[in-house]
């Protein structure tokens, strides 16, 4: 069986490039097209047959600009030789050619953030360098209606969609009037081992890359109201603003290694998520540390806390909302091994098994 694999881009590490990898892991001789790829930005796949398009002669740091050139360049890949394709997506290589022989199998990390999702948000702040806002803003303006029809379009390509949690499965059926199956992302839980039940904890922490729509704000001023520590781990456009709105109780960490980030987690009285994430990894990482997630009731995190069990969910993004529920988990004694347990639902061999058992059953499907 000829199998390929598609992607987006391969420029940096996050949850749509973990799926890439176990995809990669499960059929290693299948070539990975992807629009471009920057093995010093992430060195996974040193190993594997990386095919770039046109695209890949522009310089990596233009990525923001490129969603029309992506767009016409997915669309005219054609992949029709093989027998299975499995794009890993939440913008445009799910508009991939195949044939009538070819089975594709589109894992969605969510529909196309700045066209659907994240629309008004990517129009406040597009985040673009050298005082381009304006042009992103204007682009935007005058083009999401043609480029919300042809995203639609493209999501009618594959044969079978994958959503990455029930929250993206509700958007797919939303923008693009589609079903799909909930497989949960591969999460390395081996790596985030469980402390032991007596471990003193004290204090909240947060990770993630620091833009606006994330909330990190919202965490600061709720540990600062209760007067509880925050650890802030990561960097972004949106650091500097954090920084000035902070006080003594924050502490800010770019660079830190897979060792600290346990620690960190495991010492932590719980994991802060303020925002409606499609899924959120690094919030299940903290999990399988035994740590509990305080999460907003919106987003991926629905599937993987249990409130009281797992953890809490606010139901505001506001600050008497984050703020009572931050003092709620300070105050309750957490079963952290449980905690922990919970996170194996979500690591790397389940997702291998379930990714398994679907592809098998999408061929014989096919093939009827």
């Amino acid at each position: 069986m000829k199998v390929a694999i598609v992607c987006d881009w391969l420029m940096g590490i996050g949850g749509a490039e973990r799926v890439v990898l176990e995809l990669h892991k499960l059929y290693p001789d299948a070539p990975i097209y992807t629009s471009q790829y920057d093995p010093s930005a992430i060195d996974w796949f040193a190993d594997a047959d990386v095919r770039t398009t046109w695209l890949q002669r522009l310089p990596t740091s233009l990525k923001k600009f490129l969603p029309l050139l992506r767009a016409w360049t997915f669309s005219r890949l054609d992949l029709s030789e093989y027998d299975l394709v499995i794009s890993s997506s939440g913008a445009e290589a799910k508009a991939i050619k195949t044939g009538p022989n070819t089975t594709h199998i589109c894992y969605c990390h969510s529909p196309t953030h700045y066209y659907w999702i994240r629309h008004d948000e990517y129009l406040d702040k597009p985040g673009f360098p050298f005082g381009l806002n304006w042009i992103a803003r204007l682009g935007l303006k005058l083009l999401v209606g043609p480029l919300k029809r042809w995203d639609r379009r493209a999501s009618k390509h594959p044969d079978y969609i994958i959503a990455n949690s029930s929250y993206t499965q509700a958007n797919i059926k939303r923008f693009y009037r589609r079903d799909s199956t909930v497989i949960f992302p591969p999460v390395d839980t081996s790596r985030f081992r469980a402390g032991s039940s007596s471990q003193l904890r004290h204090g909240f922490v947060v990770a993630g890359r620091q833009t606006p729509y994330k909330r990190f704000d919202l965490a600061i001023e709720a540990c600062e109201v209760i007067s509880q520590p925050l650890v802030v781990i990561g960097n972004g456009p949106d650091h500097k603003r954090l920084e000035k709105l902070a006080g003594r109780s924050t502490t800010f960490l770019s660079n830190v290694n897979d060792s600290e980030m346990t620690d960190h987690f495991q010492t932590a009285l719980g994991f802060i998520m303020p925002n409606a994430d499609d899924f959120g990894i690094v919030a299940v990482e903290a999990m399988a540390a035994g740590t509990p997630v305080i999460a907003y009731n919106k987003g991926g995190a629905i599937d993987y806390v249990v409130p009281s069990k797992t953890g809490l969910l606010f139901e505001r993004q506001t600050l008497k909302s984050l703020s009572s529920s931050l003092e709620i988990a300070a105050g309750k004694n957490w079963d952290y091994d449980a905690i922990a347990a919970h996170a194996q639902n979500f690591s790397v061999d389940s997702f291998r098994k379930s990714m398994r058992e679907f592809i098998s059953q999408c061929l014989v499907e096919r093939k009827k």
